[in-house]
């Protein structure tokens, strides 16, 4: 049932108009024929007659819409309480119905749930404006609504991050973005994060094949819903081939930056009833291992007043903004998001909300620049650094680095106890595994094959605490250990006998030459600590199961002692 205002409404304004109708055609009825008169009075009331039965009908209408109503209300109430776990789309909005003088709070729903109740979605208040910026949106009432490709719908958490990615002529950068993002997060903080994928592009085979990339790249973050993956409806994006060309721009470009608007504005508005903060990035950036701590931190010290905190200083990467800020912040977008690109539309917005125009121009530039850095903070040093060579307008070359990202952290040393180190992988060149084990540098070498493995050797058995080894790192953080095993070798002989001829004691498998599996990698790091019934310990190994696809770095080797 579709029930639109303008179709009861005339009615209603024609009864009500009806007593100055009659006045107004009485009067003009003295000395004129009155037989006219009369047929025009008989058909008006005809329609009077039409319009009333009309709007008897319309409000049984929206009386049986609002039983309707009441009724998928009390089932989802219902619902809620048993199966919480079914709804994954909440907010804070609600929208207040008002019918035949009963007020009624329905919480806005999902997809699934407004069409169970066969109404039309509206945006919230503050977004209908959109309409007014881009039209067309009125034939197409869906076209706001992404296409989720998939995610667990998560809500409620700190950050909220949002990373656009469009069809690029030559290489994609997107999945060692996302590498780098997740490399060190802790499960802590992957619990309150989510990482947006707006592939926004409309060819339906290039959307699919991003998002099983992404799929197959992160398997358990796509199943614990730190990683959701969207697109746009084709139909939301206006005509783009005669846009006025600016700012000396080419065609080309003019449409490109006019699409990136657009494409960050959508991201925005999906992304900001899910969480607290909202961070914007791109397709092509890597980032410092421990940006969300620093990030949170630097949030910490500030006034309520900012609008943006920046911990890049290119583009609109690295850009924090609070997500109750994001509507006015689109409203903005859309209004000039065919005049000028997106990192100078959001200086312009900050200049509208505290420059006063009408200081002398000395003093307009000092204290307007003094008035928007209250608003825009920059944080030193960078968090993001942009790595990408091909941008995505076709044929532009993009060498941009942020200075103050500073030296790329490729390695983490530890204090490791004296140890014999050896391997079968193929060391790729000065990247050796002492270097690594000594906290010089990292360790690199050529694609694994299952039977390789990286081995330590203690010169005196040893009683190990715990273990840590990581693999990847900024620059290269999908270059990781893959299905390999972490096994220890007992310093007893009598123990490996044992476990040779009958197998572990212990609640871990043994393997034919007397090592225990005690640990695994998983997204790219092993961690753990090791059973102190195990007694000393002659060796650590890492071994190989399967053949990897990719090169393999350790870049983090930590062995914790008794003695160290």
């Amino acid at each position: 049932m579709r029930l639109r205002l303008g179709q009861v409404l005339p009615a209603l304004c024609l009864g009500a108009a009806f007593p100055l109708l009659w006045f107004a055609v009485w009067q003009g009825s003295r000395g004129n024929d009155l037989d006219t008169y009369q047929h025009h009075l008989l058909e008006l009331q005809q329609r009077l007659l039409y319009a009333d039965k009309e709007n008897k009908k319309r409000s049984h209408e929206l009386s049986s819409a609002l039983d309707e109503i009441k009724h998928i209300v009390a089932r989802t109430m219902n619902m809620t309480k048993n199966h919480t776990a079914m709804f994954y789309y909440t907010t804070k909005i609600e929208r207040i119905i008002i019918v035949n003088g009963t007020k009624l709070s329905c919480p806005i729903l999902g997809d699934l749930k407004w069409k169970e109740l066969n109404l039309p979605r509206k945006l919230p208040m503050t977004l209908t404006n959109i309409y007014y910026y881009l039209p067309h949106l009125r034939e197409y009432e869906d076209a706001i609504f992404p296409n989720v490709i998939f995610g667990q719908q998560r809500t409620g958490v700190s950050l909220v991050m949002g990373i656009p990615t469009v069809k690029r002529e030559k290489q994609n950068y997107l999945i060692d973005t996302l590498h780098s993002l997740l490399y060190q997060l802790s499960e802590e903080q992957k619990k309150d994060c989510i990482i947006i994928i707006f592939i926004a592009e409309v060819d339906t085979e290039y959307v699919k094949s991003v998002a099983e990339s992404v799929k197959t790249s992160f398997p358990r973050e796509v199943q614990s819903g730190v990683l959701e993956v969207i697109s746009p409806p084709a139909s939301y994006y206006p005509d783009l081939s005669n846009l006025k060309k600016t700012l000396g721009d080419s065609e080309d470009r003019v449409r490109w930056r006019t699409k990136q608007n657009l494409d960050y504005s959508f991201l925005m508005l999906y992304a900001q009833p899910k969480g607290t903060f909202y961070l914007q990035l791109e397709d092509d950036i890597i980032a410092k291992p421990d940006f969300i701590e620093s990030i949170k931190s630097f949030v910490a010290q500030q006034s309520q007043d900012w609008m943006v905190l920046e911990f890049s200083q290119l583009g609109f990467i690295g850009k924090l903004f609070k997500s109750e800020d994001l509507p006015l912040i689109v409203e903005f977008f859309l209004m000039f998001c065919k005049d000028k690109p997106i990192d100078w539309l959001i200086d312009h917005l900050l200049w509208v909300k505290v420059c006063n125009p009408e200081k002398d121009a000395v003093s307009i530039t000092t204290h307007c620049e003094k008035e928007k850095s209250k608003l825009r903070i920059r944080a030193k040093p960078s968090l993001f650094q942009h790595m990408g060579i091909y941008s995505s307008l076709a044929g532009k070359i993009q060498n941009l680095k942020d200075k103050d990202f500073g030296k790329k952290l490729l390695h983490k040393a530890h204090n490791n106890p004296p140890a014999k180190v050896d391997t079968s992988l193929r060391i790729y060149q000065q990247y050796t595994l002492e270097k690594v084990y000594k906290g010089q540098d990292c360790f690199w070498a050529l694609a694994p094959v299952a039977g390789d493995y990286i081995r330590f050797t203690f010169l005196n058995p040893l009683k190990v605490e715990k273990y840590l080894f990581r693999s990847g790192n900024m620059e290269h953080p999908g270059d990781q250990l893959f299905n390999t095993t972490v096994e220890v070798l007992p310093a007893d002989e009598t123990l490996r006998k044992e476990l040779v001829d009958n197998g572990s004691k212990f609640n871990y498998p043994a393997t034919k030459d007397g090592y225990l599996k005690i640990g695994a990698f998983e997204n790219g790091s092993a961690e753990g600590s090791i059973n102190q019934s195990i007694g000393r310990i002659k060796a650590i190994r890492l071994s190989v199961i399967s053949d990897s696809p990719v090169w393999a770095i350790l870049s983090e080797v930590l062995i914790k002692t008794s003695e160290n």
